[in-house]
């Protein structure tokens, strides 16, 4: 699935990726990201998430918009054993979007248009 990350030029803008245990095991995966832009994309709570058994869990991508092209990474959840069990690998697809651009702020000078 993708994650889509739209907001003004500038915005850090964190979204919750939910997953979800339903085994009676407990599940643990390393998250990496990758791509083109995967170096603008970070993972604010750490690479590993363990979720318990019969529990949920979240990861946490954040990610700043620098650039009014869109940015796109690839985040991929790979388990790791834990009791025996191993979950499947998970990858979500993640994209921003410039909505708007809002100035920083605003400068006013007095110039002549031309001189001889």
């Amino acid at each position: 699935s993708t994650i889509e990350f739209t907001g003004a030029l500038h915005a850090t803008i964190v979204k919750q990726v939910l997953l979800k245990n339903p085994s009676n095991n407990t599940l643990a995966y390393s998250a990496i990201l990758v791509g083109r832009d995967a170096n603008d994309f970070s993972l604010s709570k750490g690479n590993t998430i363990t979720i318990p058994p019969m529990r949920q869990g979240f990861v946490n991508v954040e990610f700043t918009i620098r650039f009014l092209r869109p940015a796109e990474a690839v985040l991929i959840l790979i388990s790791n054993k834990v009791d025996g069990v191993d979950g499947a690998t998970l990858t979500f697809s993640l994209k921003s979007e410039v909505k708007n651009i809002e100035p920083l702020g605003i400068i006013r000078c007095r110039s002549p248009c031309y001189e001889l």
